[in-house]
Parts: structure tokens; C-alpha cells; sequence
């Protein structure tokens, strides 16, 4: 076992030690080779370190370069080497954390964690949590607890009755509210069509003056953070309205509630902790870039020659109608280097897209 395991180590630190040299997308040829690991199911085992040897001969060079210091995608921080050695000790640990009794260091490690985290973002010191796999998910969870609150309000047990024959909930939302907190919303039966839209305005912030009158069980979804302008709603003003009318309030802050560790950004996050329920990720940063190239398919092109060069990566979005790429610096190992090669990709190809030459 020690020579298998000493084995993936070499490889593991080999990988990561030649990040910077590496492609950021991997090449079509790396992407190719995939193939050959569709095989039948072998009918007897294989040795492991044959099995070690064809994931990094193959996967290795197939991997989106997340860990480096050029990658600025989907808002993605990459692993610190100490985060990297605690998975690999945790891989070796092999703990099932579902229950405390189940794995007593892993529920006591997300207690520390969620401890911190409540800490930093200036929330409530008696609210609770649980880390789960994303924001989408924390939101399903979140909402999850705001539908069986306010249905037990009016004398419903949601979860030994469901839905069928409840009283109806209103759902509030901003113009411009992230859709996977829409996603949550259809998957907890409260549907995302039904939801009562507040207009927002020219940052996609909520408009507070616009807010509707509640009546009966309700939920208001508040946003920490524009996924395009870093824009916050005015939760001061809306928590208040919200809990005039006895509804529960949820605050979407995937990257915005972050604002709060940030001596001068901090302002933006006040009112906040004055909700019923937050979600957040640990892997975000504040950022905000969008560039456009002059027109949606110019700057289409761009994008897309830019993911296929592999110097760096970004992704794009469409904000009011508009096509931009979309820069998240997020990563630890991002250097002034990283930016200068990366800003000469881009503007080499804008001008081999303008050329006609891509």
C-alpha cells in the first residue's frame, strides 16, 4: 500500500507543480484520448498501479487547469496546497459524514467551519447551518426551511401533508435574481413562473419602492451581489417590509455576502444579518469585469478563441441583452505575470477575430 500511495503522491505533485506550464483548457488531442477509458467492465482486477498510471497518463492532461493562476471561470478559487493536503488525508480517513456518530471529526470540523463563517459574515451567533455542495443547493436548503416556516404559521405541516391543499405562498423575487435560486424554487414546488417579479433597476438592484403589498404565508428573496454588476438589493428596507407582514426573508449570496469581511465594502452588506436565512460560497471572491469586443458575435468569437488558445479561460454572459466575456479572478495563485500573459491572449486574438483570421 505505502509504494501505491507514494506512487500517487510523485504524480499528484508532479501535476501540480507543472500547473504553470500547462494549457488552461486541455488541447483537443488530450480531449481525444478520453476515449480509450470507455472500456467493458473487466472481468478481473487490474493492477492499481496500472489503474494509477492510465488516470494521470490520460485524465491528468485532460483537466480544466482550475489550480492555476489563469484561470478566471465560473468564479472559481483554486485549492491551496494545505486545502490539497487536508483532502488527501481526508481521502485516507474515508469517513461517511452523514450522522456525528458516523464521524464525529467530520461533524466537528463543519461545526468549527460554519462557526467561522458565521463569525465573518456578522450573521446571527445563534443561527445554525450545514455545508452542502453549492449555492444551488444551499438555497433548496434554505428555502426548504422558509416553506415550513411560514406554512406552520398558518397551521400547515408541509412535510407530513406536502403541498396539495396548503395555503398558497407568495414568493418574492428581483428582476434579476440569480436562476438558481429559481431552480430551488421549482424543485421545492413553490414554481419559478408564479413568483411575483420586483422591477430592478439600471445595476439589477431590487427596487424597494416597488415592493408589493403581502398577504398570507410568504417567502422574499433578497440578492447579495449582482452575478454581473456585484450590485446589492436594499435589504434594510425590504427586510422591514417584509417582516411587517410577517414573511420570511432569504438572502442569495453566492459571492456578495463576502463583502462583509471587507473594511471597504462592508457598507454594502448592511441589513443583511437582519434575514431569516443566507447562502453563500466559501470558494468566491468579490469580482466584477465584464468586457465586450463591440458587438454580441464578435465578442462570441473572442471567447470562444480564447477558451481554445489555452493561455487562459474565461466564460461569458449576457447582461440587459448584451453579450460579455466575463473575467473571476478568484484564484490565490493568480500573479501580475498571469494577468499580463493573459491580457496579451486576449488582445491577440480580438485582433485575429477583427482580421477575419478566427
Amino acid at each position: 500500500m505505502k509504494k501505491l500511495l507514494m506512487n500517487t503522491v510523485e504524480r499528484a505533485t508532479r501535476y501540480m507543480e507543472e500547473v504553470e506550464s500547462r494549457r488552461v483548457a486541455p488541447a483537443p488531442e488530450a480531449l481525444a484520448r478520453l476515449a480509450e477509458l470507455k472500456v467493458s467492465l473487466p472481468e478481473h482486477p487490474t493492477e492499481p498501479d496500472h489503474i494509477l498510471a492510465l488516470l494521470d497518463e490520460i485524465g491528468s492532461p485532460a483537466t480544466v487547469t482550475t489550480t492555476g493562476g489563469r484561470y478566471f471561470g465560473f468564479v472559481n478559487g483554486g485549492a491551496l496546497p494545505a486545502a490539497v493536503a487536508a483532502n488527501w488525508l481526508a481521502a485516507a480517513w474515508d469517513q461517511n459524514a452523514a450522522l456525528a456518530v458516523m464521524s464525529p471529526v467530520a461533524a466537528a470540523l463543519e461545526e468549527v467551519a460554519l462557526g467561522w463563517v458565521i463569525d465573518l459574515l456578522g450573521l446571527p451567533a445563534d443561527c445554525g447551518g450545514a455545508v452542502v455542495t453549492g449555492a444551488t443547493m444551499a438555497n433548496f436548503t434554505a428555502l426548504a426551511a422558509a416553506r415550513h416556516a411560514v406554512l406552520r404559521r398558518a397551521g400547515w405541516d408541509v412535510e407530513a401533508d406536502g403541498l396539495f391543499g396548503a395555503p398558497p405562498i407568495t414568493v418574492v423575487v428581483g428582476a434579476e435574481t440569480h436562476i438558481s435560486l429559481l431552480k430551488a424554487l421549482a424543485l421545492l414546488g413553490l414554481g419559478r413562473s408564479r413568483v411575483v417579479t420586483v422591477p430592478a433597476d439600471g445595476q439589477g438592484r431590487m427596487r424597494a419602492e416597488a415592493f408589493p403589498k403581502l398577504q398570507g404565508p410568504s417567502i422574499v428573496c433578497v440578492q447579495a451581489g449582482n452575478v454581473n454588476t456585484g450590485a446589492f438589493d436594499p435589504a434594510v428596507e425590504i427586510c422591514a417590509l417584509a417582516h411587517e407582514h410577517g414573511a420570511w426573508v432569504h438572502i442569495d449570496g453566492a459571492f456578495g455576502l463576502w463583502a462583509a469581511v471587507s473594511p471597504s465594502r462592508a457598507h454594502l452588506t448592511r441589513g443583511f444579518a437582519d434575514a431569516d436565512s443566507w447562502a453563500t460560497d466559501a470558494h468566491k471572491w468579490l469580482n466584477q469585469v465584464l468586457v465586450s469586443f463591440g458587438d454580441a458575435e464578435t465578442t462570441r468569437h473572442v471567447i470562444a478563441g480564447l477558451q481554445t488558445d489555452g493561455t487562459c479561460w474565461c466564460g461569458g454572459t449576457v447582461w440587459q441583452g448584451q453579450t460579455a466575456m466575463r473575467i473571476s479572478v478568484s484564484s490565490w495563485a493568480t500573479t501580475e505575470e498571469d494577468v499580463e500573459r493573459s491580457l496579451a491572449a486576449m488582445l491577440r486574438i480580438a485582433g485575429a477575430v477583427r482580421a477575419g483570421r478566427v
